[in-house]
């Protein structure tokens, strides 16, 4: 499988106006900002893990496709939330493919895995 990030500086045009298309996409607004990761890609093009905001910005939407209770999968996502490495290294996290798993249990009526 081939994979790639985009070669797009941060002073790029192209770059700001797909942002700007993604931000409206998702329904950000001044009163509701998008997390930066949402509408963003590393370098690499593959990104395994979320910041805790884009987790719970998509709660509501996934907790209605999934006919959940948000206040459920709030707490399932503050239980994924993976603490930097070492403590210091790196930024706070969510792992997209164990929230996934923890979502499928959940949904399966099971009890979630706490981090």
């Amino acid at each position: 499988m081939a994979s790639s990030g985009s070669n797009l500086g941060p002073t790029s045009r192209d770059l700001a106006n797909r942002v700007k298309g993604d931000v409206a996409a998702v329904g950000g607004s001044a009163d509701k900002p998008v997390p930066a990761d949402l509408v963003t890609t590393s370098g690499s093009g593959l990104d395994p893990d979320l910041s805790p905001a884009s987790a719970l910005w998509q709660v509501d939407r996934v907790a209605a496709a999934r006919h959940l209770d948000p206040a459920a999968l709030r707490a399932l996502v503050a239980a994924q939330v993976q603490d930097p490495l070492l403590g210091v290294i790196g930024e706070p996290h969510v792992n997209v493919l164990e929230l996934n798993l923890a979502l499928d249990k959940l949904a399966k009526g099971g009890a979630p895995s706490k981090r």
